[in-house]
């Protein structure tokens, strides 16, 4: 069987954190639902499909899944080079199944150690339009390259030359243009015009090339080659991690080589909570996506959203995601740098709290919520979702912020530059990119990581199992948060991704929704109770899911029909 969907079977801070996250995941960690059972088939959901074909040529040589996440990774580098590369960053939730070990991998970027906490602000004290999204100086130090070498060297059974492999075959071969990267071409068109090396690959003749036209990436080609002989460390010390302090610093960066060879990946304990009987384990700061997921949960736990009308349900949603984006915006940040009441915010009666500040009959305007006020005033990473025929599985959500990151390639690599450092909240109060506020636990500070919203998560109930996860910028949380409903409604996996969506991120204090999301009457009713709507004109996310059905074995793969990519299974 072959499309979307195939069937079948400082210090003190980071002290604090981790023994609270070390406490909760080992009180939620029993029972292990799936301990003690095994798939038998494996499954792979990825944004494309020759990525998910490079996963699965992987787990036929013997790999599992996580150096199958090795693979995909590296050949979503080369075919989807507009949400992740080898010079952004991201987070692996993996799951082993030998010890019921999960644990989440921390690749997220940090900021060079020459940034500064106003490095993004002009003369009048506030932000320079652009210049943490189009410039150099917008980049953070990369962890991709160093999940792929942690992944490796700790979890994984092949070489890395051979997980590199089916990655290195499609950028020196090529392959075909898809419509939505050739958009995404046309977007950055006048940045690319100006870079020979990448007008040479990506432009025909000053224009974004026709669909179908085959892409051969020679220099990224061989940058993977060099990492795969002499291992991923090049990258941080050695040839490549050379070329790369150069070339950054000529683009007017201020990367060094101290920053790349003193990066490392950090494993910290996932967010674990409960509800409703599923067990939810997700991404634990600084990616906000577990806390506000939980968070969310917990205030809907006080419902039975089952037996509520369409209206009600869809109300009682979005005040729980205000009031969880709230938080996030309030006292989230990097917990190597800031200390965050992670148990109180995750902790059933913190829900209780909240729950008692919502009206049936009435929105709440974000302006009446304490916490950070605006200033007057992309979505583009990835994600895929991987389960093996033993019972491992990765969730895993990587990006270069926006479409190609800033857009600019260090020279003589065939690689992008991130402009991450946007996520940081560079004055407080005021909106990113992706319209979020932020406060001083998300400020630009030396080695620091950004805030991010990375969402990968793992949905385990006495039934069965999702592994899930979307890019989307500020929207994924939500996204995340409505496939949980979905799933543990028994909605199977190819419903979950097509599923139209509504959003509510606290500020600004706007209800969007997909076409087709809310009816006429919805809509009417949401007014009446206060909302502020906004039909999006584009549909949002590519939501990547596997799934497993513990009593039939039946195990199903999907790809999210918003974009090019494909689940199978194995």
């Amino acid at each position: 069987m072959s499309g979307r969907t195939l069937r079948r079977a400082p210090r003190l801070a980071k002290c604090a954190f981790a023994a609270f996250a070390f406490v909760i995941a080992a009180c939620l960690a029993a029972p292990l639902l799936a301990a003690e059972r095994a798939p038998g088939h494996a499954a792979i959901a990825s944004a494309h499909p020759l990525a998910t074909a490079a996963g699965h040529e992987i787990l036929a040589k013997g790999g599992n899944a996580f150096d199958a996440a090795v693979a995909v990774t590296a050949a979503l580098a080369v075919v989807e080079p507009t949400g992740s590369g080898l010079t952004g960053g991201g987070f692996y939730l993996l799951h082993r199944a030998s010890d019921a070990r999960d644990v989440m991998i921390d690749a997220r970027e940090k900021a060079p150690l020459a940034a500064t906490r106003d490095m993004f602000l002009g003369p009048d004290g506030n932000p320079v339009p652009g210049m943490s999204l189009n410039t150099a100086l917008g980049a953070g130090i990369a962890g991709e390259a160093a999940a792929i070498e942690h992944l490796v060297k700790e979890y994984g059974r092949l070489p890395l030359a051979v997980s590199l492999a089916p990655a290195i075959r499609l950028a020196r071969e090529g392959f075909p243009l898809y419509t939505r990267l050739r958009a995404n071409i046309e977007r950055k068109r006048e940045v690319f015009a100006k870079q020979p090396e990448v007008a040479r690959v990506w432009l025909r003749k000053g224009e974004a090339p026709a669909p179908g036209t085959v892409i051969r990436q020679p220099q990224l080609a061989h940058t993977l080659e060099t990492l795969a002989k002499r291992g991923m460390r090049d990258f941080y010390e050695g040839e490549t991690a050379r070329k790369l302090v150069a070339g950054v610093r000529k683009l007017g960066g201020i990367w060094t080589a101290e920053d790349l060879a003193a990066y490392r990946v950090v494993e910290r304990a996932p967010i674990v909570g409960e509800y409703r009987g599923a067990r939810i384990v997700s991404s634990s700061p600084p990616a906000s996506g577990g806390i506000v997921l939980v968070e969310a949960l917990n205030v809907l736990a006080g419902y039975d959203l089952a037996h509520l009308d369409a209206v009600t349900r869809t109300h009682l949603i979005i005040e729980s995601m205000q009031r969880a984006h709230r938080d996030r915006a309030v006292w989230l940040g990097d917990p190597d740098f800031v200390t965050m009441p992670v148990a109180e915010l995750i902790h059933p009666y913190y829900a209780a709290g909240l729950r008692a500040s919502i009206r049936l009959d009435r929105a709440m305007p974000s302006a009446d919520l304490p916490g950070v006020k605006p200033a007057s005033q992309g979505d583009n990473t990835t994600h895929f979702s991987i389960l093996d025929a033993e019972g491992n599985r990765a969730a895993v959500t990587i990006t270069l912020n926006f479409y190609f990151g800033s857009g600019l390639s260090v020279p003589g690599t065939g690689l992008f530059l991130n402009d991450e450092m946007d996520d940081f909240s560079s004055k407080a109060g005021v909106p990113n990119g992706f319209n979020l506020v932020g406060n001083a636990a998300n400020a630009i500070a030396p080695g620091k990581r950004m805030l991010s919203s990375s969402t990968p998560t793992f949905i385990e109930t006495p039934r069965g199992l999702m592994i899930a996860g979307t890019p989307g910028g500020s929207y994924i949380t939500g996204m995340v948060l409505l496939a949980t409903l979905d799933f543990l409604d028994g909605r199977n996996a190819a419903q979950i991704v097509a599923a139209p969506r509504i959003h509510h991120q606290y500020l600004p204090d706007v209800l969007q929704y997909e076409p087709g999301a809310l009816t006429a009457a919805d809509t009417a009713a949401l007014a009446k109770l206060g909302y502020q709507l906004r039909e999006s004109k584009r549909r949002w996310g590519n939501l990547q899911v596997v799934t497993w059905d513990y009593a039939s074995g039946r195990v199903e793969a999907a790809s999210d029909p918003r974009g090019e990519g494909e689940g199978q299974v194995y």
